[in-house]
């Protein structure tokens, strides 16, 4: 299984369970994603994205977008696309 790297989570919010992330590639609803990182390592699918609070289907590199996740991401956690 490849993975390319897509960007890197930049903030995580505990209480809502959202991860954002500086992208360096293009990331869409329905992709498959490992968050990977010091002590970080898990696989999420991306049900939506957000870009300044408005629901988009896909973002390309340069974009600061947010997405739910399960676990606690952390700011430097490498995003790949699986």
């Amino acid at each position: 299984m490849t993975e390319e790297p897509v960007g890197r989570i930049t903030h995580y919010f505990p209480n809502i369970a959202v991860a954002a992330a500086r992208l360096s590639a293009e990331l869409k609803v329905g992709d498959r994603v490992r968050v990977k990182g010091h002590t970080t390592d898990f696989t999420e699918a991306i049900e939506s994205l957000e870009i300044e609070h408005q629901k988009v289907d896909r973002a390309g590199p340069g974009d600061d977008v947010a997405f739910k996740v399960s676990e606690k991401a952390r700011p430097g956690d490498q995003l790949l696309r699986l």
